[in-house]
């Protein structure tokens, strides 16, 4: 039996190792403007070196040129120089002191002492939790997102009704004109309303309606209690407001007892759904950049300086007290203090930059989208933005994560316009999955009597528009949109006329 002996070996390597300053810059990332104003917040009370820039300076811009030639990508003023210099923060940085120098912004042999720098506490990688951090309740914008979310809409209806949820006020009504929102989208008034339709199932009962007796209406069909007699008195409630009880039992149809009871749980309802949530906790989402129309038709994308926390390092303060300090804990707690601020003011510019350029790269992917609507958005992955800016696709993940861009057509999430692909049957472009839905309702939406379209059919039909797509898909769409087989409109068709 061999004997057991101890022996040193060298072996040469590669491993990932992330500090706890790449770490925290990653999390800036994909903090929102709400919860990143709540760090930097934090960080002010925190460290002594860290004060508000009250400078205003010009909102960093890009402009893209339009559809015809948007080939080239030109930036505003510094934005030119620096803009491809925004540094891909992500896990795919490796253990090297020149690295982390770089993402510190500071000389490599002072690398080794930010693994130290932990005594303010201000940026280890487990100190900040935004959720902890935020004592408010979910507000009823957030609530409704949450359940549109979840109920696997497609991105079409998903854009449509995200936009009808930012358009709901305090009380939980949606009081938009709906034709103004379908011509701004570039819809039929018809979607819209099925958007809406979708969202009026969501909770709490009665949210989204148009007016009061919608609201009460919603609430009574949750309850299976919206029968003929209480449709007559929701039409009628001028009458019950001035106690016209006898025009009611005549209109309702009902006597006198029925109509107490029906007024009983008119008054069990609630009139205003939305403030179950707070009106003074809920907030209107802003905007991370603007995209608005050049007057030639390109497009200029800038930031909204107003959700940009703008801080600086306080270099004289820092001066003075170091001249005072006598222990070498009072010089160890400036020295972290003037690195942790300093790498807090790279990385919020740096996730400025950021944004700005992810932001761009997706308006020049869809800009007909915003030139003429829904249908016309383009198939787009997280890799085609990566790959044109030369980022991480998980970085352009975190940034287009709860960052909002306001565009002529509306305020969208920047991750809508992520949308999948139908191969074109000329081997031309490629389709967007939701451009190809929004045809095939239109081709359903137009058809006669006389003319109903299989599936089948309709493959032929988009086939001969050079749009790819198999028949299994097709019903897919169909039946994703709730729109009913051939044989079943054919028959609605026939009753309808």
């Amino acid at each position: 039996m061999a004997g057991l002996h101890q022996k040193l070996e060298m072996r040469q390597g590669q491993s990932l190792v992330m500090t706890p300053q790449l770490q925290q810059a990653i999390k800036l990332l994909q903090l929102s403007n709400i919860e990143l104003s709540a760090f930097v917040e934090e960080e002010l009370e925190r460290n002594p070196l860290l004060e508000r820039d009250e400078r205003s300076d010009e909102p960093e811009a890009v402009e893209l040129t339009p559809a015809e030639g948007r080939k080239e990508l030109e930036l505003d003023g510094s934005a030119h120089a620096e803009a491809n210099d925004a540094v891909d923060v992500d896990a795919d940085v490796l253990n090297s002191s020149d690295s982390k120098a770089d993402m510190a912004g500071m000389d490599p042999g002072m690398s080794s002492s930010w693994s130290g720098a932990n005594k303010g506490g201000s940026f280890e990688g487990g100190d900040y939790d935004a959720a902890a951090n935020s004592s408010r309740e979910k507000s009823l914008a957030e609530h409704l997102h949450d359940q549109l979310t979840l109920a696997g809409a497609d991105p079409v209806p998903r854009l449509i009704a995200a936009h009808l949820i930012d358009h709901a006020d305090d009380d939980g009504y949606m009081r938009a004109d709906l034709d103004e929102i379908a011509e701004r989208l570039g819809v039929k008034t018809g979607e819209v309303a099925a958007a809406l339709d979708m969202l009026q199932g969501f909770e709490p009962a009665g949210i989204m309606a148009r007016d009061l007796p919608e609201c009460l209406a919603l609430q009574l069909k949750d309850r299976n209690r919206l029968d003929p007699a209480m449709v007559k008195l929701l039409d009628n409630l001028d009458r019950l407001a001035k106690h016209d009880y006898a025009a009611l039992q005549s209109i309702c149809g009902v006597d006198s007892e029925d109509l107490d009871d029906m007024i009983a749980e008119l008054r069990s309802l609630t009139p205003k759904p939305g403030l179950a949530y707070g009106a003074d906790n809920s907030r209107a989402i802003e905007p991370d950049v603007f995209v608005r129309e050049n007057p030639d038709g390109s497009w200029r994308i800038e930031l909204n300086t107003d959700t940009l926390p703008r801080v600086l390092v306080n270099q004289s303060y820092a001066a003075e007290i170091s001249a005072v300090a006598r222990s070498e804990e009072d010089r160890t707690f400036i020295t972290e203090c003037s690195q942790n601020a300093s790498w807090l003011v790279k990385s919020l510019d740096q996730r400025a930059r950021t944004i700005l350029k992810v932001a761009s790269e997706i308006v020049r992917q869809q800009d007909l989208f915003l030139a003429k609507g829904v249908a016309f958005l383009r198939p787009l992955n997280l890799k085609t933005v990566a790959d044109a800016i030369e980022m991480h696709e998980s970085t352009v993940s975190r940034v287009t994560s709860n960052k909002y861009v306001a565009t002529p057509r509306g305020l969208f999430e920047l991750k809508y316009f992520f949308t999948s692909s139908i191969p074109s049957s000329g081997g031309g472009e490629a389709h967007s999955a939701e451009a190809v839905r929004y045809r095939i309702k239109a081709l359903i939406d137009g058809e006669t009597l006389d003319e109903i379209m299989s599936d089948d059919a309709l493959v032929d039909r988009l086939r001969h528009e050079g749009i790819d797509i198999a028949r299994r898909t097709v019903a897919k769409y169909r039946e994703a949109m709730n729109i009913p087989s051939s044989i079943q409109r054919r028959r609605m068709l026939k009753r309808a006329s």
